[in-house]
């Protein structure tokens, strides 16, 4: 029989807060973190906005020396960790480590230090690259360094999904738990890639908004005049916990996970499948998980990116779903907000849904003003809303055709 499995603790760095509860406090406003990037010169890219973290302090969360040896993402990682641990009050001692593990995904990893070691390869030669160049770069090292941070020395692992990659974890440590494998797993997404490379990388692809000189107007799922996402940055961790330990220990929960779904695509690199195809199939996987019926789905936080494309096909995917239930429950996009953080997205959506489930809150979509006929949902537009929700899907949909999907549903003793 499978276990059940609860959300304890969590910890948000993100565009519109860096703690939890001044990024739900936002969502709950309405307000944008979109803003003209800071960090470099954009002023020779079609896209100058971007969902930065602000007035973010790494020594605060770990040594001097370490900031100097960790990238950028792994920092916000293991401040997200410290924040959920803390919110948790989980403790991690010798007589529990080796049932507690990390499962913690980033999209592209260490994207800053390759590119700031590149400069110095080119610049100055072999001999002056950082001889801690590979491990702050490489995409699992956030779940490696939180481990050893917290001596956890249960199952340890990574996701690398492109945007899926936050729901991925979340989902495979929900797993991990439900058979028995692990009672608590801190998991969840961190994304550094407000860098150079990265945005001409995606203004090549035209792949991002262009709306420069109002950027918190730029990300607006499921508008007609959206022109495409907006990056940001930062991270998403939550504690996830077998029930009956979580109850043994007298934790606060949060929310239950119920449900986890994955599909591919199997079409393109970059392109939905037609109709939202994968999409529904990702759905439709992780009810089946749950064990529910679509028509027990109050409320859907969706992938929603403010693209052309995907907006329309995961309308269409949550239509195929739910049949005539997809106009009875509601839907919105806290990216419209937050912007996209791509592999942390999963992790700060599932706390958002969390949240709502929590409070019966449902965080708007900001900035729908033009509806698209195309998307003709109920998206909580413009102003978050009081509603009775018991159970709410999250979906993460990435490049290579990546879909994920997680269920919560509200907990009650």
């Amino acid at each position: 029989m499978k276990r059940r499995v609860v959300i304890t603790g969590v910890g948000v760095l993100s565009p519109v807060g860096n703690d939890a509860d001044t990024f739900w406090k936002s969502l709950q406003e309405g307000k944008s973190g979109i803003d003209k990037i800071t960090s470099f010169d954009v002023s020779d890219y079609p896209t100058q906005i971007a969902g930065e973290i602000k007035d973010f302090n790494p020594e605060l969360y770990m040594d001097k020396k370490e900031v100097k040896r960790t990238d950028r993402y792994v920092q916000f990682a293991l401040a997200a960790t410290k924040m959920a641990v803390e919110d948790a009050k989980l403790s991690i001692t010798a007589e529990n480590a080796e049932r507690v593990g990390v499962y913690i995904g980033s999209g592209i990893g260490g994207l800053g230090t390759w590119e700031d070691q590149h400069t110095v390869l080119m610049e100055k030669g072999p001999r002056r690259v950082s001889p801690f160049f590979i491990p702050m770069m490489i995409a699992n090292m956030a779940s490696g360094l939180v481990s050893i941070e917290y001596g956890a020395k249960g199952p340890t692992s990574s996701a690398v999904t492109a945007c899926a990659t936050g729901t991925n974890a979340i989902g495979d440590a929900f797993r991990l738990i439900q058979y028995g494998d692990a009672d608590v797993m801190i998991t969840g997404g961190a994304e550094a890639t407000i860098r150079p490379m990265a945005m001409a990388g995606f203004c090549s692809m035209k792949a991002m908004s262009t709306r420069n000189e109002e950027p918190q107007k730029a990300s607006r799922p499921f508008d007609a005049e959206r022109d495409g996402f907006v990056m940001s940055e930062g991270a998403g961790i939550v504690i996830l916990e077998e029930l009956e330990h979580a109850i043994k220990r007298g934790a606060n929960i949060l929310a239950e996970v119920i449900g986890y779904g994955l599909s591919a695509d199997a079409h393109h690199i970059t392109a939905p499948a037609p109709g939202g195809e994968g999409a529904a199939r990702c759905m439709r996987n992780a009810l089946r998980d749950a064990g529910i019926d679509p028509t027990e789905v109050g409320y859907i936080n969706a992938h929603g990116t403010s693209t052309p494309a995907g907006d329309i096909a995961e309308s269409n995917a949550i239509k195929e779903v739910f049949g005539e239930h997809a106009y009875k429950l509601a839907v919105s996009s806290t990216k419209s907000m937050t912007g996209h953080l791509l592999g942390a997205t999963g992790g700060i959506e599932a706390i958002a849904t969390a949240f709502a489930l929590r409070d019966q809150i449902l965080p708007p979509t900001i900035n729908l003003e033009h509806p698209d006929p195309e998307c003709d949902l109920d998206y909580v537009p413009n102003v978050a809303r009081k509603a009775q929700v018991n159970v709410a899907l999250s979906n993460t949909f990435g490049f290579g055709g990546h879909n994920a999907s997680i269920l919560l549903r509200r907990y009650e003793a």
